[in-house]
């Protein structure tokens, strides 16, 4: 049976030139980078030189960039690093649990949180950030791109507003690494997360980029490493495949790999659109207002079906989506995203996320198209009949 991967979002596989990048750090350089003899310079040399890859990925200097275990360990690094009580967070009603939880915990101990909704559209209006700035307020944090919709947020105009309250500015980019070109100083953050296995590098390893001068407390203590801003011995391996990852992510951002990433999310969509009744797609907008997303990202709704129902019935044909989050799979609540966009309960509970690798075929499009619309025609008929569940949303959808 063919295999169709498309969840992207979730997680994504090494690449062949990133498993052989890092090999040679498993068994014959082996050493400690902390370490003053020859094995650890040799492990040292290759931190390094990963560290100036990742600063040439994020336009900024290589001693701005942290090491770390990716992107929930960067985000919970921003916002428990600067706060403290008696502080102001402003972030958004749509940020991944990695930033929503840990806002949980330091409203807890006293710090003030608002959480921005998003327009139907899922774009976050940034003079709705500015009228949330209080005398109090230390932290703006927005992702770059949305995990579940892929729509990208207009941090530039963001950080400007950040940068006149004299506020500092967190960006998870975690979605974002590697599908979009990012410029710290153009955005005008002070900090940022991204994580490798968004971006074909291995779980366990991510960077924090922090700003010359951000008043950081680390997260972890205990040693000297990444500078005293995160202790514990660096893992080299991953390190050097986090830096292999960002140099191949820099080479398709300019060889026309994220067009043709977007005409394949466009076919998929079309093709969709065409051929399946009561579906559309969640923060695409409208011929009118439009918002723009990561080229591999697509959210559709399908009207009178469960989306973990078809979610497995899709499996068993060999194609792999998702329901949304997969940080929270299994969970019985609908998308909190969907649902701070206006969109309903009921059609939340519709929606797939399709999210493309870069290794996306023509081929792999055409078998999702040949495989979706009967298994919703199949669910639809085994489902009790009610009607579509109208929904403010703007959406693309079929008559």
């Amino acid at each position: 049976m063919r295999r169709v991967y498309m969840d992207a979002n979730a997680t994504t596989p090494l690449l062949p030139e990133v498993v052989q990048a890092m090999h040679p750090y498993w068994i014959d350089h082996f050493g400690n980078a902390s370490s003053i003899h020859q094995p650890g310079q040799t492990a040292r040399r290759a931190v390094d030189e990963a560290r100036e890859r990742l600063a040439e990925f994020l336009a900024c200097h290589a001693a701005e960039i942290v090491f770390n275990s990716g992107g929930t360990e960067g985000n919970n690094t921003a916002l428990f690093g600067l706060l403290r009580p008696g502080d102001h967070l402003i972030t958004t009603a749509i940020e991944h649990s990695a930033i929503l939880t840990p806002a949980e915990r330091l409203a807890a101990r006293g710090v003030q949180v608002t959480r921005v909704a998003p327009l139907a559209t899922g774009l976050i209006d940034p003079e709705s950030i500015r009228a949330a700035i209080r005398p109090n307020t230390r932290l703006i944090s927005v992702m770059l791109a949305n995990n579940e919709t892929g729509v990208i947020q207009p941090v530039e105009a963001i950080g400007q507003i950040a940068a006149e309250h004299s506020v500092c500015f967190h960006i998870d980019a975690v979605q974002a690494a590697g599908k979009l070109p990012i410029d710290v100083a153009g955005i005008g953050c002070q900090l940022l997360s991204i994580s490798g296995h968004k971006m074909h590098a291995p779980k366990g390893i991510g960077a924090l980029y922090v700003r010359r001068g951000t008043p950081l407390e680390p997260l972890l203590v205990g040693g000297t490493h990444e500078r005293r801003r995160r202790a514990g011995t660096e893992n080299v391996p991953a390190i050097v495949a986090l830096g292999k990852a960002a140099e191949l992510a820099m080479r398709s951002l300019a060889d026309g790999t994220l067009s043709r990433l977007a005409a394949l999310r466009d076919r998929l969509e079309s093709g969709l659109l065409a051929t399946i009744p009561e579906i559309g797609v969640n923060g695409a907008g409208t011929h009118h207002v439009r918002a723009p997303r990561a080229a591999n990202t697509s959210n559709l709704w399908f009207d009178r079906l469960d989306s973990e129902a078809l979610v497995i019935a899709l499996d068993l044909k060999g194609l792999a989506v998702s329901g949304g989050s997969a940080c929270h799979s299994g969970a019985t609540e609908p998308s909190h995203v969907l649902l701070a966009m206006g969109i309903g309960k009921q059609r939340a509970r519709s929606s797939l996320r399709f999210s493309l690798l870069k290794t996306a075929s023509v081929e792999d499009i055409d078998y999702a198209l040949e495989i979706i619309p009967p298994a919703v025609e199949r669910l639809r008929a085994l489902a009790p009949t009610h009607a579509p569940t109208p929904s403010p949303v703007l959406a693309e959808a079929t008559p």
